[in-house]
């Protein structure tokens, strides 16, 4: 209770005992809540966590690397830096040279290049390929919207050809009345058309 304020020493024997399971039944449950459950899978931790760039800029990136890396400027750059270094470690005083004839250091160099260049030019045609598969997805769907308003425009237009065919015309009009106008001159019995016209 809250306005109990008594002593802990005073409580009775009963309170007492339960208050010691409460703690132990505390203890098992932050022990499980650390370990885990047992009907659950666990998760292994990794023991060391890699840095985790952010995906879209280190493709942008990639991408421009990629590009520079497969123009001629590039190649011709690469060329003069490997002449200049080769006439360096050949012309140059000996003790100013830092990569003897084998240019084992040259070859370390150009190996570490190719390694990370290869990686690079491989996600920038991954990038590459997902933009490629997306704008090929929206260009069926436009073919497949163009199709079908074809298909609809088609049907329209034969509807419209079908619904004229059947509309008389101001000339088949003009024919017709021609032709009653003859058949009823022609009867000996009925007025003149002129007559006619003039009464009405």
């Amino acid at each position: 209770m809250a306005g109990d304020r008594r002593d802990p020493r005073d409580r009775h024997p009963r309170e007492a005992s339960r208050r010691p399971r409460e703690s132990s039944a505390q203890r098992r449950t932050e022990r499980e809540d650390r370990l885990g459950r047992l009907d659950q899978p666990q998760r292994r931790r990794p023991r060391m966590t890699l840095p985790n760039p952010d995906s879209e800029a280190f493709g942008r990136l990639s991408e421009r690397i990629a590009r520079f890396l497969g123009t001629g400027r590039f190649l011709v750059w690469m060329t003069v830096l490997i002449l200049l270094w080769v006439l360096w470690n050949i012309a140059a005083p000996h003790s100013w040279r830092f990569d003897e004839y084998p240019f084992i250091f040259l070859t370390l160099v150009l190996s570490l290049q190719a390694s990370y260049a290869a990686p690079l030019i491989l996600l920038a045609q991954n990038r590459q390929d997902d933009r490629d598969k997306v704008n090929m997805e929206q260009d069926r769907a436009r073919g497949e919207r163009n199709v079908a308003d074809t298909e609809y425009l088609t049907r329209e237009v034969a509807a419209l050809r079908q619904a004229l065919g059947e509309v008389a015309t101001r000339d088949f009009l003009r024919s017709e009345l021609q032709a009653l106008l003859k058949e009823l001159d022609q009867r000996p019995y009925a007025e003149p058309v002129e007559e006619r016209a003039g009464r009405l």
